[in-house]
């Protein structure tokens, strides 16, 4: 649906990708899948992906990749390239438990080092020209989804204007204030109470985040294979034709340079 028309060979083979009947010819390893030529294989995605910082097409470039912790840092380096100074807003963070005496036992320090996905850094580094993802539904009608891209125009204490790149309300100017956010995650005996902006920076965004978009120009980050069925489709169906496709594969026993082709771990079933 998102390929340009004239890309007949690309959509074909993203049908085959998501039908799952590729298969590499160099590797053993199951599902893996060869890394068409036409697309720009990178040892150094940031760069090649951000050439220009100031270009009119930044806002439909993106980096996917399938953690987190990757496009957090991803977002940092990128956020560098930005000549502007950073401003940086710190959370208020607390512990709620069933038992109030159990607060105690988790320090400050070590809630603030917590990122569960879907929740903004307790360190948010943000610069006026940046691009944001909001991850909270604010107002749906007025165009403040979860998932909404946005350019930052003005920083303030208490709040943040940035104007909206998606088409419906495009060039919008909107207001984001400071929320409290408390989601859910199994993987914490304790529910992460935020007092922050409900964003993130949206130069490197997850695979699943990604899901619903059309980029101009994707990079697709691999440190380590995708771990779930579809993604890989997902990631590289984000684009319109082979030549706006950027992968960086780090080597991995499961993926990586096998002979003159790159390998990458295709579907988990």
């Amino acid at each position: 649906m998102r390929a340009d028309p004239t890309q007949v060979d690309f959509s074909q083979w993203l049908l085959k990708l998501g039908n799952g009947t590729l298969r590499s010819e160099h590797t053993t390893i199951p599902y893996a899948i060869d890394i068409p030529d036409r697309c720009t294989l990178s040892i150094d995605i940031v760069n090649d992906v951000f050439q220009d910082m100031n270009s009119n097409d930044i806002q439909d470039t993106v980096i996917l990749t399938p953690k987190n912790d990757a496009a957090l840092t991803l977002n940092n380096l990128i956020l560098e390239k930005i000549p502007a100074p950073p401003k940086i807003y710190h959370s208020s963070d607390s512990a709620l438990c069933e038992n109030p005496e159990e607060q105690t036992n988790y320090p400050m320090e070590f809630l603030n080092s917590l990122t569960p996905s879907g929740m903004p850094p307790h360190v948010l580094k943000v610069k006026v020209g940046a691009i944001i993802m909001l991850l909270r539904n604010l107002d749906i009608k007025g165009g403040l989804c979860n998932g909404t891209r946005l350019k930052v125009v003005a920083l303030h204490p208490c709040t943040i204007h940035a104007d909206i790149l998606t088409c419906a309300h495009l060039n919008k100017r909107v207001f984001i204030p400071r929320i409290k956010l408390a989601p859910s995650d199994a993987n914490l005996p304790f529910t992460l109470q935020r007092y922050q902006f409900p964003i993130r920076l949206a130069y490197a965004i997850t695979i699943n985040k990604a899901q619903g978009q059309t980029f101009q120009k994707i990079g697709l980050f691999l440190p380590q294979p995708v771990f779930s069925h579809g993604q890989l489709y997902v990631a590289l169906s984000r684009a319109r034709s082979y030549h706006a496709i950027y992968v960086q594969v780090n080597p991995t026993d499961r993926q990586g340079p096998s002979f003159t082709q790159n390998i990458v771990y295709n579907e988990v079933l």
